[in-house]
């Protein structure tokens, strides 16, 4: 029962990865679909699922329904980092899917999907005994992720235009 959320990605993966691979002709398009693919699964894996990384191993943590932490703020910590890391391609992915999105409402955006994730937790934990702790800091790293992911893509953007201004005169 436990494994019933890691099932659920997969399948929509693999069914998701078929569609693209069946319907996207243009090898760039379907490259970059398929990339963007198989992060949202890892992203999904390790986000709803028993299955946990802590740096150097992979794991399947024992069951039980995680905790809460809605006051306590440590952003001098390594799992900020790494949430922040986890989530940058995320916001990276959004900028380029919907470029005219400014970068406060990717903030908004940001917060938003970590509030998200962090109550999909709470309650996949409580369903499915995953073991994954609901963390206020978690939902501030996971916005500054998609914040720094955003704001990348907008300065990816500016040196390929740049380059193309350049070879066009």
């Amino acid at each position: 029962m436990r494994f019933i959320p890691l099932l659920i990605i997969l399948t929509i993966s693999i069914i998701s990865g078929l569609i693209i691979n069946y319907n996207i002709k243009e090898f760039e398009k379907r490259h970059f679909y398929l990339i963007s693919l198989v992060y949202l699964t890892f992203l999904g894996m390790i986000l709803f699922t028993p299955i946990s990384f802590d740096g150097t191993s992979v794991y399947a943590m024992s069951a039980g329904t995680g905790r809460v932490n809605l006051h306590q703020l440590d952003i001098i910590d390594i799992g900020f980092a790494e949430n922040i890391i986890l989530t940058v391609p995320l916001g990276f992915l959004i900028k380029k899917l919907f470029p005219h999105v400014s970068i406060l409402s990717m903030a908004f955006t940001g917060f938003m999907i970590g509030g998200g994730i962090e109550t999909a937790q709470y309650y996949l934990s409580h369903i499915f005994l995953i073991n994954r702790t609901s963390d206020i800091n978690d939902v501030l790293a996971n916005a500054l992720g998609i914040v720094v992911g955003a704001i990348m893509m907008v300065i990816y953007e500016y040196i390929i235009n740049k380059k193309t201004v350049v070879a066009t005169k």
